[in-house]
């Protein structure tokens, strides 16, 4: 009997799962008869049980460049994905771009990564963050949404399938608004939540508008979320990289870090490191050839 189902991915790019690999996860996890979601990329196959120490068998795997993720065979496909767009959706963070415009880049940097790794308050590094913008003309947010930019590879692959398959998008966000609507505008997501820029006379103050978004604000909306779907938590993917996600992605049914800090990472169902936000896809049992390429 199939209880769970190991996911074996690797990057796109370098295509360098092959059958003696999975032939040596399938022998070490006592698994069924494997399936291509996609030749070179990845795979999945049915186990009859969690094996004892399954974080042994990850990384065991992560050093040969290939995610694995054991998932529940019931409910694979999720009703609702709920994702952090600094890092995450975007390979940037934003505001680390906009400290770099502003000419206080490193300070930013160095502060964003404490944050992000949980040692350092995220609301007290938020306020500091901002302040040190104060003064900025407001046009400096369109100069990084336009010059710094990225989507991570397989965002909108990943929103515009769950979203062709019924799936409620979400970007939850301690970034900011700014950013956040224009992603989600050109992704899919059917919402947006982030922290809102305080801008007088097109000069930006320093200030966040309240309430500030923050790791508990992020579970509140996923409960939200829940709630306004009538669904439960075994019908939730979430996804993010950093100590403010721990809440959200403990609460989903699904929780996944992608390349993520070692404060999130422990806390997750799955670790991604090497595939792109097509991984999502796979740990649902989508194949490649079911992908949507953008929404609509």
């Amino acid at each position: 009997m199939t209880e769970f189902v190991a996911v074996l991915m690797s990057d796109r790019r370098r295509k360098i799962l092959n059958e003696e690999t999975l032939e040596r996860a399938r022998l070490r996890l006592d698994g069924h008869s494997p399936t291509w979601l996609e030749q070179g990329v990845a795979a999945e196959f049915g186990v009859p049980r969690l094996p004892a120490r399954p974080e042994s068998f990850r990384d065991e795997f992560d050093r040969l460049g290939i995610d694995l993720g054991i998932v529940p065979a019931a409910n694979r496909r999720k009703r609702l994905l709920v994702a952090d767009m600094d890092s995450t959706v975007i390979m940037q963070e934003g505001l680390v771009e906009l400290a770099f415009l502003a000419g206080c880049g490193d300070e930013v940097a160095a502060i964003t990564s404490q944050a992000m790794n949980g040692f350092i308050n995220f609301r007290e590094a938020l306020v500091h963050r901002v302040e040190l913008l104060r003064g900025m003309p407001a046009s400096i947010v369109d100069r990084v949404w336009n010059e710094r930019i990225d989507f991570t590879p397989g965002a909108r692959q990943l929103v515009a399938t769950m979203r062709a398959d019924g799936a409620h998008c979400v970007i939850v966000s301690g970034g900011f608004t700014l950013i956040s609507g224009r992603v989600a505008a050109v992704l899919g997501f059917q919402e947006h939540c982030a922290n809102d820029l305080e801008i007088v006379d097109n000069v930006l103050t320093g200030r966040v508008r309240p309430p500030l978004l923050g790791r508990e604000s992020k579970s509140e909306i996923l409960v939200n979320q829940m709630d306004s779907l009538g669904i439960d938590p075994g019908d939730v993917l979430a996804v993010g990289d950093g100590s403010n996600d721990i809440d959200m992605i403990s609460l989903a049914g699904l929780g996944v870090a992608f390349r993520a800090k070692p404060a999130l990472a422990q806390h997750s169902d799955v670790r991604i490191n090497h595939s792109d936000l097509t991984a999502l896809l796979f740990l649902q049992g989508y194949k490649s050839r079911e992908f949507r390429r953008q929404w609509p």
